[in-house]
């Protein structure tokens, strides 16, 4: 058998969309939510001498044009009028340390350990690993120890979650009697709600455990973590709502909104000098302005457009009290404004809607739904989730519902799911399960 190979030329045509710079820009722009929009402004603003950035900040009719303008500068940027009052746990408990403790030997091993406590307020080294570094004793590591215990916040220092809460109910003169003893010698008990058992031991009540159980939720697992939380942040809503005579407008909230005005007198000195490089500079950066202009009109108008649409199909969630939401994915918004999926799915990510009511993200008004068999309706799992909290909060807490009489449940309301799926929208409300919300009261 004889094989041939040949070579031949054939030409053929492709249509393919070509990625160019200002596209990837354009796509990136849409993303972007309104600080990172700003940021954006403000760094073309300082390679391009044409962009000036106002930023309207008394436009409360969201209108497109502004009643009074700020230029950006040190003293009128927003972002800079932001105090920061962020402190760490560390210099906090260092602070305590100078102001507390006199300058001795025992300070300073203090001061080491300060060096080990995590952001949760955990010491992270142990104590003998302590001793072997410093060369102290193994009392006066443990006495340096107990110093950074009686530092604020409480349950600092502690080498265990069990610790950690020791510490805290040491201090609280409103804990349960028994909490400290009951924490102390019958930890995993109480964490496995083996009640039972603490209860004959101490010879006590039920009840008196389920009160120690609901004081400990009470108490922090990350002391330190409250030094981490970040504080005073705003969101900035990029849509608002206004609700008159039952129907509902959606409008651009220009207010505190970054935009870019055109240096005119800066293009036209520059634009009559004689020298060519910089005649042509000047009007790369013109035609930069003109599209960083049209390209953030662009966001704002597709921002618009997919809220717009959101809000029509969901117009129950703004009338009615309980707030339901019907099924909804991005493949319908996008097919009805006949624009890409993955375009809606950045308009609406970290794009919030200010109503009379709350802030709420764009995204959040999508879900999927359940078919309802008699009705041929469709049901979101928003809704179902909503009831199934309703049915544990209304349910008798001395008996509580299992997953399958969940299910049971909801099937008289004509919702149709399988156990697992209770199971799974009962884990995503943070609702544990039955044997864990038995009370004892």
């Amino acid at each position: 058998m004889k094989f041939e190979q040949q070579l031949s030329q054939q030409q053929k045509q492709v249509q393919k969309l070509a990625m160019t710079q200002q596209l990837q820009q354009s796509i990136q722009i849409l993303q972007y939510n309104s600080d990172e929009l700003y940021s954006y402004i403000e760094t073309k603003s300082l390679e391009n001498p044409l962009i000036d950035i106002q930023i309207d900040r008394e436009n409360s009719d969201f209108s497109s044009s502004a009643s009074r303008t700020y230029t950006t500068n040190e003293e009128n940027n927003y972002l800079n009028q932001i105090p920061d009052n962020h402190r760490s746990l560390f210099e906090y408990l260092i602070d305590q340390v100078h102001l507390n403790y006199r300058d001795t030997y025992l300070r300073t091993l203090v001061l080491f350990l300060v060096e080990y406590i995590d952001l949760n307020g955990y010491l992270m080294i142990d104590l003998e690993e302590a001793v072997a570094k410093t060369g102290a004793k193994s009392i006066e590591m443990l006495d340096a120890l107990t110093l950074i215990q009686q530092l604020d916040p409480a349950g600092v220092g502690a080498r265990d979650l069990r610790e950690c809460l020791l510490l805290q109910i040491e201090r609280d003169d409103t804990a349960p009697e028994l909490a400290y003893i009951v924490v102390e010698e019958e930890f995993a008990h109480l964490a496995e709600r083996k009640w039972s058992l603490i209860a004959k031991k101490f010879e006590v009540e039920l009840s008196e455990i389920q009160s120690i159980f609901d004081y400990i939720q009470t108490l922090t697992p990350a002391p330190g973590s409250i030094f981490e939380s970040t504080s005073g942040l705003y969101i900035r809503p990029d849509l608002t709502v206004k609700i008159k005579e039952n129907q509902l407008t959606v409008l651009s909230n220009k207010t505190g909104t970054p935009t870019i005005q055109f240096q005119q007198s800066y293009f036209d000195r520059m634009e009559a000098t004689e020298d060519k490089e910089v005649q042509k500079y000047i009007q790369e950066k013109k035609n930069e302005f003109e599209w960083l202009e049209k390209t953030i009109a662009q966001r704002g108008d597709t921002i618009l457009r997919v809220g717009t649409e959101i809000v029509q199909r969901q117009q129950g969630f703004f009338f009615k009290e309980d707030r339901p939401l019907k099924p909804m994915t991005l493949k319908e918004i996008a097919e009805s404004l006949k624009i890409h999926e993955s375009t809606v799915s950045r308009a609406v990510n970290g794009k919030y809607l200010e109503t009379d009511f709350g802030v709420f993200e764009l995204r959040s008004f999508f879900s999927n739904g359940l078919s309802n068999e008699s009705t041929g309706e469709e049901t979101s799992t928003d809704s179902i989730k909503k009831q199934l909290k309703s049915l544990v909060d209304n349910e008798n807490k001395a008996k509580p519902l299992s997953d399958q009489k969940l299910v049971d449940l909801l099937k008289e309301q004509e919702i149709d799911i399988s156990r697992r799926t209770v199971t799974k929208y009962r884990e995503a409300l943070g609702i544990p399960a039955s044997s864990k919300r038995k009370r004892y009261d």
